[in-house]
């Protein structure tokens, strides 16, 4: 419990909009910056078995929410602080965890309770809880243009009415160095982050017609590995001769579908393209991606609707893909290939992100994936609370109200469950600079009085109405951290001992 407790410790400071930041100095000498609960915590070389548990909770609510990975950590640890109080006071550990159990099911019903419903066409309230879990990030300062971003990035790839679950591989993040997060950009395309391979070719084609190939435009190899002596000059023109009338053959048949853009996939064998290649597609005006790996074939098969051709007898016009244009663009001393303007647009999109530095890059990439993860929480459970310890505080007003209806040790267990959850608001309150005992008095006061959006301003340093202030954060962030949490410390409670096995 105590090594628990320490790694709960360990991530405290970073909650809230005015929680600090980590620097994590990996092995390797590869630093990151970062204040998301889950990427600390899987950086961190944790080795108590106890301890792990903590790591895999904040791992699951990422999965599950998205978001809130430091929240259910605290939260975890302060009902294993609770649980500890409990067990010294003589209560047996099954006692507790079956209170535990009937309090998180009783604390769901509250946060259900005061919960609202929105609607995915209200482009408002996505925005509102977009923004306020950028509000915590390091890029805190540009979240009224990444949240926009996030929101639209998931619309456009949903259609609203019906889905319930948004497939966040459907958006692909690319990182770009160079210019500053205010460049970020949403991409109805695709982007490749290589130029244009060969000399001479075309940089920029309107109306293109792309094709995607599996196999290599480059002479073929022998199954085994063999030797062939050539004695004299006329040998050696007749192989040179073959091979560039196979790849002549191989390029007019590309021209003959009526392609003008070739993407080929990376290849591990031989050379996927050569230089004679390149010679002859630039001279028939065909513009060339070369190196497209091997994972993103399906990403840009769903973005622009061709299918892969894994032999030139299959290479058909039928297999192509169109767009309206597909250009290199320079930045900077980089170029990179921009697809736009696709036929079937609202089945993938792309976030190209700017930024400085390597490591303001990686926690911008977080930080909009952690948006586009809230933005998903509302299209699986579409209901909206208060943020800013609102919600945990009304819990535990309610918890503590439903224990004095209870008997026995239940009722102390319950309570103390109640009073574990006050964490939330406390460190909110601590990270900002404020007193907590006062500021968690007052908020509790409030709820009592009924006001269920109460919440902790932490820009003004007092308790308002939230939901005015636009905190806001999906139902399915907080159920999952009781859920969660509460699950990860009784099953903490039924070990009451660790074995080492040595073999």
């Amino acid at each position: 419990m105590t090594a628990a407790k320490a790694v709960a410790d360990a991530v405290r400071t970073s909650l809230g909009p005015r929680g600090m930041d980590k620097m994590i100095q990996a092995a390797n000498g590869d630093v990151t910056i970062t204040n998301d609960g889950a990427t600390i915590l899987k950086q961190m070389q944790v080795v108590h078995p106890a301890a792990k548990m903590l790591v895999e909770l904040s791992k699951a609510q990422d999965v599950e929410a998205g978001d809130g990975t430091t929240t259910v950590v605290i939260v975890a640890g302060s009902l294993l602080d609770a649980a500890q109080r409990l067990l010294s006071k003589g209560i047996h550990p099954t006692t507790i965890s079956e209170a535990f159990q009937k309090a998180s099911s009783k604390a769901v019903e509250v946060l259900t309770k005061i919960s609202y419903p929105v609607d995915l066409n209200d482009r408002e309230s996505l925005l509102k809880s977009a923004s306020t879990s950028l509000n915590s990030k390091v890029v805190s300062q540009h979240s009224s243009q990444l949240a926009p971003i996030a929101v639209d990035a998931v619309l456009k790839v949903i259609d609203p009415a019906k889905d319930t679950n948004v497939d966040l591989r459907d958006i692909k993040i690319v990182e770009m160095l160079g210019g500053t997060i205010e460049d970020t950009e949403l991409i109805e395309g695709l982007v490749f982050m290589q130029k244009s391979a060969g000399k001479g070719g075309p940089s920029r084609i309107e109306k293109a017609k792309i094709g995607l190939i599996q196999f290599c435009l480059s002479p073929p190899k022998t199954d085994m590995e063999s030797n062939v002596i050539v004695s004299d000059y006329s040998q050696m023109d007749r192989v040179l001769r073959e091979e560039r009338t196979y790849i002549l053959n191989l390029v007019k048949q590309i021209k003959k579908a009526g392609c003008n853009v070739l993407l080929i996939q990376k290849s591990i064998l031989r050379d996927a393209v050569n230089d004679l290649a390149l010679h002859f597609l630039a001279k028939m005006k065909i513009m060339v991606i070369k190196d497209v790996e091997r994972e993103d074939i399906e990403f840009v098969c769903k973005g622009i609707g061709c299918r892969p051709v894994a032999s030139i007898d299959h290479f058909v016009p039928e297999a192509l893909g169109t767009a309206e244009t597909v250009e290199e663009i320079t930045s900077g001393n980089k170029k990179y290939v921009k697809i736009t303007g696709v036929n079937n647009p609202g089945k993938t999109v792309t976030v190209l992100i700017r930024g400085s530095n390597k490591l303001v890059l990686e926690e911008a990439e977080r930080s909009i994936h952690d948006a586009l993860c809230v933005i998903r929480c509302l299209v699986k459970n579409r209901a909206l609370i208060a943020g800013g310890g609102a919600p945990e505080i009304e819990v535990a007003v309610h918890l503590a109200r439903w224990s004095h209806s209870l008997t026995g040790m239940e009722a102390y267990c319950v309570r103390a469950f109640a009073d574990a959850l006050e964490i939330i608001p406390s460190t909110l309150a601590e990270n900002a600079g404020l007193n907590p005992v006062v500021t968690v008095t007052e908020l509790r006061n409030a709820h009592v009085r009924g006001e269920f959006s109460a919440g902790i301003n932490v820009r003004k340093g007092a308790i308002t109405n939230i939901l005015e202030e636009n905190v806001v954060q999906p139902l399915l962030v907080s159920t999952s951290v009781i859920q969660l949490a509460s699950e990860t410390v009784r099953s903490i409670l039924k070990i009451d001992d660790i074995v080492n096995v040595i073999h």
